[in-house]
């Protein structure tokens, strides 16, 4: 039976189901242990707990998953306003993100030997924040927006720096993929209208990945993906192309799209294992550049139906996975889960920003 685009699409989460993923972040944005932070110290002053070393995203297990953590209670609270939730995570975001708070973030980051930071996972998510903050008009995001922005400069300083000097692709399944990265930061700079950076992104995945052709699907997953090297670079690809030039791109680069078989849901043997449990949020960022790359492709064309029906077998997996039952998952998978069900192309408009301030 056929599948339309509206069937295909898992549900933008009603408030309960909000209520319960802005729980999970509630539960670690300030939860300082477990922790795992990955620190580079010059010398015995240089060390010190996470909550000092960088007291705005030191919850949640590590950096990066902060940060997202943050990103998603802003999106959730901008689309339930009136929910309880939603003052629960204005209080505790006041907390966190302080000018004091901030203004270390960005010193933390500035030291000359983490130019290596977060790089480039966690600067993507903390650009994805700051776009968040760009287009929501209230006192409170105003003010926040204003306070990031020495650590976004130093962020996008950072990335300059690095990304004209990338020879070839990072294609791990983990945090250091380039073409992820590269995605949220292509839709940074299309919010914010940064035309440098923008051209900086849309350049480098030409340079990068232009020719690829029979890209190795059936290597994946790896053991330890929460994304998809292969589909990433597709979900790339398909912002810096135009439908028809993206559609014969995708001819060569994903020959065996729609034959029998083609990109079966991941299993998850062990949720307490924080990197076995990556393969539940591989399920989720699946279903979101499967949904945006049939979205992308020309109205008609005969591989949406197929990209569909998978989006939908990896978006049920990814979702019912989400049980808050274990930490290795609980800390970072709601994030994944608005993503897929609010932030990319295929869903509903954004909501008007709301009454809270």
């Amino acid at each position: 039976m056929a599948m339309s685009d509206q069937t295909a699409q898992p549900p933008c989460p009603d408030a309960t189901l909000a209520a319960r993923f802005a729980a999970l972040a509630l539960a670690c944005i300030e939860r300082e242990y477990p922790s795992q932070i990955a620190h580079v110290m010059t010398g015995d002053a240089d060390l010190a707990p996470p909550r000092r070393l960088t007291p705005a995203f030191y919850g949640c297990y590590d950096w990066h998953s902060a940060v997202h953590g943050h990103w998603m209670l802003m999106r959730l609270v901008r689309r339930f306003p009136d929910q309880a939730f939603a003052e629960q995570a204005l209080a505790a975001m006041s907390r966190t993100l302080t000018e004091n708070n901030l203004q270390a973030e960005a010193a933390y980051l500035a030291h000359p030997a983490r130019h290596g930071f977060e790089r480039p996972y966690g600067l993507a998510w903390l650009l994805q924040l700051t776009a968040e903050l760009h287009t929501w008009d209230v006192k409170r995001a105003r003010q926040w927006r204003t306070w990031l922005v020495p650590l976004e400069r130093i962020a996008l300083q950072r990335l300059h720096q690095w990304i004209p000097k990338l020879r070839y692709p990072v294609r791990s399944g983990e945090h250091s993929q380039s073409a992820f990265a590269f995605g949220l930061i292509h839709d940074y700079a299309s919010t914010v209208d940064d035309r440098t950076m923008l051209a900086v992104i849309e350049q480098t995945a030409l340079r990068l990945h232009a020719k690829e052709r029979n890209a190795p699907l059936a290597f994946e997953p790896s053991g330890h993906d929460f994304l998809s090297p292969c589909l990433g670079v597709a979900d790339l690809m398909r912002r810096v192309l135009e439908p028809r030039a993206f559609a014969e791109w995708l001819d060569d680069f994903l020959p065996t799209l729609g034959q029998p078989d083609w990109l079966p849901v991941a299993e998850t043997s062990d949720r307490t294992d924080g990197k076995l449990a990556h393969l539940d949020g591989l399920n989720l960022s699946r279903a979101w550049m499967l949904e945006a790359i049939a979205a992308a492709l020309p109205p008609g064309d005969r591989r949406r139906e197929h990209l569909l029906e998978r989006a939908q077998a990896h978006a049920n997996a990814g979702l019912a996975a989400i049980t808050g039952l274990h930490y290795a998952g609980a800390h970072w998978l709601a994030s994944f889960a608005v993503y897929l069900t609010t932030a990319h192309p295929r869903r509903a408009p954004e909501a008007p920003p709301g009454t809270v301030d």
